[in-house]
């Protein structure tokens, strides 16, 4: 049986704050319930869509230097962008390809962006990034409790 949640963290641990995702996931998974999955993976690739299947929520967590800080949360629709190849994809692309191969329903799917800063080999997560990482755990923790509470409830 597969968890009905998945958290979904991208990013490489080598490039300063692109290791907001590995991060966030290791956090998240120290306490996560049964119901919740934890994956993470350098980048999205065409093969993970077949991560999606029996679930009712994904959320994809990631380094974002274009959003406001501390980070962004928004729902994600499917969509057929530049990124959709046989290579890494974006978490939209991801969804239409889901949607291509597989008859089944899309779960509701999410993306939460940590604002970062640093991306060079070598790096260190920045401090402005830190901070960001810890306000968007809280975030994220509290989202779960309540997706978990309303999964029993149905």
């Amino acid at each position: 049986m597969v968890a009905p949640v998945l958290i979904f963290a991208v990013g490489n641990e080598s490039r300063g704050d692109d290791a907001l995702g590995p991060l966030l996931l290791r956090r998240i998974q120290e306490q996560a319930p049964d119901s919740v999955e934890c994956l993470e993976d350098f980048q999205l690739q065409v093969e993970h869509s077949a991560d999606l299947l029996g679930r009712r929520q994904v959320v994809f967590v990631d380094a974002d230097v274009s959003c406001e800080s501390p980070f962004s949360f928004s729902e994600l629709e499917a969509a057929h962008d530049h990124s959709y190849s046989s290579h890494a994809q974006s978490p939209a692309a991801l969804l239409h390809t889901f949607k291509q191969v597989y008859a089944d329903a899309l779960p509701q799917c999410y993306v939460l962006g940590i604002r970062g800063y640093g991306f060079e080999l070598g790096e260190d997560l920045s401090p402005e990034a830190a901070d960001n990482l810890e306000q968007a755990t809280a975030f994220l923790r509290s989202w779960l409790v309540r997706s978990v509470e309303v999964a029993e409830v149905r």
